[in-house]
């Protein structure tokens, strides 16, 4: 069984920063890719941020690139994802999800941004940013 959890969440002001983790454990597992989505109040989940194994495959959200880093740590199997300048309109459940299946490099980077592509979700973490 693997388990992906995430944690972090909190309360921030607007302009203000977090970092979220997510750490994977279970069985032996080598994420492939790790991911986070997020789901607003009233809006559907939408794809924030993912990095292959390697980090050489790094896919970012457009209204966040430049605010936001995605990074991991293999030996860890964690992912970490450091927000700065965070927005009220930020506010959001976020999950962190992870894919076991090798993909081919040309499919790595559509592949990342698709709910559907990854094989665990963590249960989620939630922060507020106030205005």
């Amino acid at each position: 069984q693997v388990q992906v959890v995430e944690s972090g969440g909190g309360s921030v002001q607007s302009g203000g920063s977090l970092r979220l983790t997510c750490a994977v454990s279970g069985r032996t597992f080598a994420a492939y890719i790790m991911g986070w989505f997020r789901q607003a109040p009233g809006k559907e989940r939408e794809f924030v941020a993912a990095i292959s194994w390697s980090a050489n495959h790094v896919k970012y959200l457009d209204s966040v690139k430049g605010r936001f880093t995605i990074y991991r740590d293999n030996d860890k199997n964690t992912a970490y994802l450091a927000m700065n300048s965070l927005r009220p309109v930020e506010t959001a459940v976020y999950f962190c999800a992870v894919r076991g299946r090798v993909l081919t490099p040309a499919h790595i980077v559509a592949s990342m941004v698709l709910d559907h592509e990854y094989d665990y979700w963590g249960q989620r973490t939630q922060f507020t940013v106030s205005s």
